[in-house]
């Protein structure tokens, strides 16, 4: 067994100003109790299930209580579950209704006479309100330096060039795809493609000044993508299509994981040899994990607790224990390697040039098994206790049992293509299969171990998130 070797925990914080204002905890219980389900997202704004916006009012001096209640309400009388237009609280706070006026423009209601508690409070300062609302005259002061961009602002989206255009669009997505969307990073295009599930082509695009390298979804609410040349990790805010949150770090960052039970995404930043935590409840850098080398090839294993890097100077493989004071542990050095995975706690590590898998136990180092694979492996899935093997070459999948180790299935895709990607779909047993040489892609069925469909896509797929269809703020 290698040397085991403890790592640095550099804690910082982000360059950008805290500025973002939390609603206290026992006033959003509170709401929740009257309106279940309701987002606080963390710039501060309020989100109902049916996409009604309240914006927080945060008094300059807070009431202190025990007992949370309504103090008063605007229409008099009405209950927080009535969603009245104003909600004044006794400890202060205050929460205001986005609602159209009668030309159909965004604004707020403004009772006469203006409370104290109105008159006095200040909106979050880096909350991402709705495109061109209109705050009226007489509380002007509430905005403090919050920008609030024009009705004229389309935000990141554009359209996408008429060529792109096919007569005939639709195609029919699999069951379990229907009122679902794509997020497309193409390779050639600094946008990201916006296509419906339904479609063939993109209804439009998100611009973005950098061409996107990784994309990862978060809650079904945000897109976080890094770029080649640029050194923030941008947080996109799906139902407003802006950029919600630039998270600043001193070198490029690369890929993202995250862990969705723990709210925290991990971002490699290769030339720093760090590997950062981000906080996705606040959109904050919370940690810098120092490591050893270039990282890439980053993989986390499904309960959280370790995380696999290949070091792209020398092609060693590393295991980071992230319940154990991050612990690195050296596993060895792999050619070519193109994808780690981690199931029935044994690494598997796939070889693109050597067709090979190796199978290392975790606890002694030792190896298990190698094997030779399908050609030109260069992805791979785990799900349940089976490994998908993508192989480029021969445009196949190879599936192998974990208990055995053996090769169980292969199926031809049968597109003529150059497989690229495996995508899992969150919360499904579906992963999406993308190609470089043909406009197709599979959809596998990891359950029953088939391709259940196999649909046209008119632009190419570098990489792809798929996000359940959302309701956008703005329209």
């Amino acid at each position: 067994m290698r040397k085991l070797a403890v790592i640095f925990i550099i804690f910082f914080m982000t360059a950008i100003p805290a500025v973002a204002s939390k609603i206290p905890a026992d006033l959003q219980n509170f709401i929740l109790k009257s309106l279940p389900n309701t987002d606080f997202r963390f710039d501060g704004m309020i989100i109902l299930p049916d996409n009604t916006i309240y914006l927080p009012l945060f008094p300059a001096k807070p009431e202190q209580t025990d007992n949370i209640q309504v103090n008063k309400t605007f229409p008099s009388g009405k209950t927080l579950a009535q969603k009245p237009e104003i909600v004044i609280f006794n400890n202060n706070y205050v929460i205001l209704k986005v609602i159209d006026d009668r030309n159909g423009k965004k604004t707020i209601f403004v009772p006469t006479p203006i409370p104290d508690e109105i008159r006095n409070g200040l909106l979050p300062q880096d909350m991402l309100v709705p495109r061109g609302l209109t705050i009226p005259e007489s509380i002007k002061g509430i905005i403090g330096n919050l920008n609030i961009e024009t009705s004229k602002n389309q935000g990141l989206r554009v359209e996408v060039p008429k060529s792109l255009y096919d007569k005939n669009n639709t195609v029919t997505p699999a069951p379990q795809l229907k009122n679902k969307t794509f997020y497309v990073a193409t390779g050639y295009s600094k946008n990201i493609q916006v296509i419906n599930t339904d479609s063939k082509t993109p209804a439009y695009a998100l611009s973005q000044d950098y061409t996107p390298n990784n994309m990862i979804a978060y809650d079904n609410k945000f897109l976080l993508v890094t770029s080649f040349g640029s050194k923030t990790l941008n947080v996109i805010s799906l139902a407003d299509e802006e950029i919600i949150k630039q998270i600043y770090l001193t070198t490029t960052p690369d890929e993202i994981l995250i862990d969705s039970s723990k709210k925290i995404a991990y971002v490699s930043s290769p030339e720093n040899s760090s590997i950062y935590v981000v906080n996705l409840e606040t959109m904050t850098l919370s940690k810098q994990i120092k490591i050893n080398g270039m990282c890439e090839r980053l993989m986390l294993t499904n309960d959280g607790s370790k995380l696999f890097y290949c070091d792209k100077k020398n092609n060693e493989i590393w295991a980071v224990e992230l319940d154990n004071n991050y612990l690195l542990k050296d596993i060895g050095k792999f050619p070519n390697v193109s994808k780690i995975e981690f199931n029935n706690n044994k690494i598997y590590i796939t070889s693109r040039t050597k067709n090979h898998l190796a199978i290392i136990d975790y606890e002694t180092n030792g190896l298990i098994a190698e094997i030779e694979i399908t050609p030109k492996p260069v992805d791979m899935i785990s799900f349940e206790n089976n490994l998908y093997i993508l192989g480029a070459l021969e445009n196949s999948l190879q599936i192998i049992d974990t208990k055995t180790d053996e090769i169980t299935d292969s199926i031809y895709l049968n597109t003529n293509g150059f497989s690229t990607n495996i995508d899992p779909i969150d919360g499904t047993s579906l992963a999406i299969i993308s190609d470089s040489r043909t406009t197709i892609y599979c959809v596998l069925d990891m359950k029953t171990k088939k391709i259940i469909k196999a649909n046209a896509i008119e632009v190419p797929i570098r990489s792809i998130v798929i996000t359940d269809r959302v309701k956008k703020i703005n329209k």
